[in-house]
């Protein structure tokens, strides 16, 4: 059977897959990207959000040619006792908008859809049709369906993409309206106005368990339309349940999930923001970070991203911390309250914790006070030998 050669190949179609091919293909158009991905689309049926201060340098040339929608007002947050308009920008890219870009960017016959890849090693792949695949580089960014070696909670959720009856007249995103019954979680639910007459509507859980139940979760959901007069044709439904990590053996997880000599990149390669379960902005941090290092061998190129993970786990720990304390915060009715006291915070703090780069002034006074800790113990927390996640997790 005939091969074929690449100088790059990128195994896995989703968020992290997608934008290292196409940094890539801008950064270097002369090399041959191949992207293989095992759905019948790139991105999968998901919608990603972000704040523009999420990215990093370069990012928002990166999803520069995405259809995305866009919000410059502002966002709401409501809680039982607190609810506030805070000021920023808003972007929302749907996996359809993210498959039509990507196809229509990336050269032709770069882009393997429909077809899974087998064993994946420093000199190539072998895709599911038994077809043999030489590459200089291997960049694994499949999924992952558990991770034995971490420790956390779940962020459990459904979307509903909806056109209304009538104009819904929501003008910002409701990052987080958590004035819902909670359901024995911290749960919130989520609002993007994607247009005058469509909505999507998130219900969010923090959860102890992975369970999902679509039938219950879409009549929340319904419930909650009616409660704001909202009807209207129901256009798609989305499903996921998230890690939210809080610890355990990070060296482990790598070893899990690694092959020798290929690059570990996504979720897969432990690019998320622990708390948040957010993905996109480590995913343009590290497309960008591959495009500038496309001329590394595959080894040499598998060591330096996964040292980038290794480096993402140590400064993350605050908010593995953060999610330990949420987990653990007495009634699971009652975990709201840490979030309403949060966004009673400055804006500047609120918007670095979203980006993962929260200073530690800004770590003090997320733990300051009653709830979650007292000062002196959150200054330990951060600072003294009494961090569990200094001893434990910084491996």
């Amino acid at each position: 059977m005939n091969g074929r050669k690449c100088d790059i190949a990128v195994v896995g179609g989703g968020l992290s897959g997608g934008l290292i091919a196409l940094a890539l293909t801008r950064k270097r158009p002369e090399l041959d990207i191949l992207l293989v991905e095992q759905g019948d689309t790139l991105g999968g049926n998901h919608r990603w959000s972000w704040f523009e201060s999420d990215l990093p340098d370069g990012g928002s040339d990166l999803l520069g040619t995405f259809r995305k929608t866009s919000w410059d007002d502002g966002y709401d947050v409501k809680f039982p006792e607190h609810s506030r308009t805070l000021d920023a920008t808003y972007r929302s890219l749907s996996s359809d908008d993210f498959d039509a870009a990507l196809r229509r960017e990336l050269p032709e016959g770069s882009v393997l859809t429909g077809v899974g890849a087998g064993k994946l090693d420093n000199t190539g792949l072998e895709l599911s049709d038994g077809t043999p695949v030489t590459a200089r580089s291997v960049i694994d960014c499949r999924g992952i369906t558990a991770a034995p070696n971490l420790e956390g909670g779940w962020q459990v959720f459904m979307g509903r993409h909806m056109r209304t009856d009538l104009p819904h007249g929501v003008t910002r995103p409701v990052i987080m309206d958590a004035s819902v019954e909670q359901h024995g979680a911290y749960r919130f639910v989520y609002v993007l106005p994607l247009g005058a007459d469509e909505l999507f509507i998130e219900d969010t859980y923090y959860a102890d368990s992975p369970e999902l139940d679509r039938r219950v979760l879409g009549a929340r959901i319904e419930a909650y339309c009616k409660d704001n007069g909202w009807s209207g044709e129901i256009l798609g439904n989305e499903t996921g349940v998230l890690p939210v990590i809080t610890g355990g053996d990070f060296r482990a997880f790598q070893a899990a999930n690694a092959a020798d000599g290929v690059t570990v990149a996504g979720a897969r390669g432990g690019f998320v923001h622990p708390l948040t379960s957010y993905t996109l902005p480590q995913a343009v941090e590290t497309a960008l970070a591959i495009a500038e290092e496309a001329d590394l061998p595959g080894a040499q190129l598998s060591a330096v991203i996964s040292a980038r993970a290794s480096g993402l786990w140590r400064r993350t720990a605050f908010y593995r911390l953060l999610g330990k304390m949420l987990f653990r915060a007495g009634m699971p009715d009652e975990r709201y309250r840490i979030f309403q006291r949060f966004y009673r915070l400055a804006p500047d703090l609120i918007a670095r914790f979203y980006a993962a780069r929260s200073t530690r002034g800004d770590q003090i006074r997320v733990l300051s006070g009653k709830p979650p800790v007292p000062i002196g113990g959150a200054i330990k927390a951060i600072f003294g030998s009494g961090n569990p996640l200094a001893k434990k997790e910084d491996k």
